[in-house]
């Protein structure tokens, strides 16, 4: 079989080439790990070259094997059509869905996938493909060393993103499929699939899946998954998300996922060295990834609160962003009633929270000025709180010392 990468870059640079990228529509919304690959599409568009994002209303059905240790949950078709919807949505901000000459264009493989008929499929594309060779691919012989194994299900994935490839090639005059090593099996099926048939050469290209300077894959963080979408991340800790990058992965951060160019990223990288304690590098990411996903209106939002975060105006914060930005900080349930009438004593607060072992040490912590009620220091161990004094009347930041937060959220 050909060199999949052999010519990639001459092409590129000889013609206007029309590559795709195909999305997984598991959710509604992509995540900080669908945002490379997106930027990669958006870098190409840029470039004078047309972008494809097929979503796999099809494939979606059945999960691509690639990097799983598990088969997936099945999802439902009126499910699939309606994360097919949501990601539609995200990749408008990125990429140009107009008229021009290289427009982007969206893609279902539902389409041509759904009215195939499986004798039809097997004869015109099973019997291009033996099972050695697919054996072969790193995400089956993974599966298969696992103890769960490969269904017939996911074996066939391979088969049905090669076709996927043929058919734009077909219609769509694409060229060139993209995407995460991991897809490096799925892509060179499809362009051997088209040399067989059509005669013709395909192109395939793909990254290293990106890890953090610690090893963890990007993305993954304690509190769970970074979505676009504002409503299962909000705008606040998607900014706050980017602003807390390692200042080893800032650089490599900078040149994935925003537009700065080489000089701009180089004077960040300058700063960073000189004073990392300002961290700006960090905060010109988080602006400008932010702005991208959710605008610049949102991100000065975010900004804003951010300065205020780690200040006595912690206060004029909503409680949904403090709820947000403290996601993983202890937190404890206090009946909103217990103190409508006369309010709770900050001893008895502190305990409640777990934030001391009893109201002796609690009230030592307290004359010791070891206490901060929302970013405040708490002088006066007969003090009494009221609602009035939560933020947005729904919750207290306590903090013990400079390190140790708790949340205590009135219900």
């Amino acid at each position: 079989m050909q060199d999949a990468t052999e010519g990639v870059a001459e092409a590129l640079d000889r013609e206007r080439l029309i590559a795709y990228i195909g999305f997984d529509p598991t959710a509604s919304s992509l995540h900080v790990g669908s945002l490379l690959t997106v930027m990669c599409l958006a870098r190409l568009q840029r470039c004078g070259h047309t972008p494809i994002a097929l979503v796999g209303g099809a494939t979606g059905m059945i999960g691509d094997p690639s990097g799983k240790s598990q088969e997936r949950v099945l999802q439902s078709l009126e499910q699939i059509a309606e994360n097919v919807v949501g990601i539609r949505a995200q990749l408008e901000r990125f990429l140009d869905f107009g008229a021009g000459p290289n427009a982007a264009r969206l893609a279902n493989n539902a389409d041509w996938l759904g009215p195939v008929d499986l004798l039809t499929f097997l004869r015109d594309v099973g019997k291009h493909f033996t099972v050695n060779f697919m054996l072969q691919k790193e995400s089956v012989s993974r599966r298969l060393e696992s103890e769960e194994g490969i269904s017939y299900t996911e074996f066939s994935y391979l088969l049905l993103q090669a076709y996927d490839y043929l058919h734009l090639f077909d219609h769509e005059g694409c060229r060139l499929q993209m995407g995460g090593s991991d897809q490096w099996g799925n892509i060179t099926a499809g362009i051997d699939l088209i040399r067989k048939l059509r005669g013709a050469k395909a192109h395939g290209l793909v990254w290293p899946l990106m890890k953090t300077a610690s090893g963890v894959k990007f993305g993954k963080t304690e509190a769970g998954t970074i979505w676009l979408d504002p409503r299962r991340t909000s705008p606040f800790r998607f900014y706050q998300f980017w602003l807390n990058t390692d200042d080893r992965d800032v650089a490599a951060y900078l040149k994935s996922f925003t537009f700065l160019d080489r000089p701009a990223i180089g004077d960040l990288e300058a700063t960073l060295q000189a004073a990392p304690e300002r961290r700006e590098a960090q905060r010109v990411l988080a602006r400008e990834v932010t702005t991208l996903v959710h605008g610049a209106e949102q991100t000065a939002r975010a900004e804003h609160a951010s300065g205020l975060l780690f200040g006595e105006r912690i206060t004029d914060l909503t409680a949904d962003d403090v709820l947000a930005v403290f996601e993983d900080v202890p937190s404890t349930e206090l009946p909103a009633h217990e103190i409508e009438s006369g309010g709770i004593g900050i001893v008895d607060l502190l305990v409640r929270a777990q934030a001391a072992p009893s109201k002796s040490e609690a009230r030592r912590l307290v004359q010791a000025g070891g206490v901060y009620v929302n970013n405040r220091r708490a002088g006066d161990p007969q003090a009494r709180l009221t609602r009035g004094d939560a933020i947005g009347g729904r919750v207290f930041v306590l903090r013990k010392g400079q390190k140790q937060q708790f949340l205590v959220r009135l219900t």
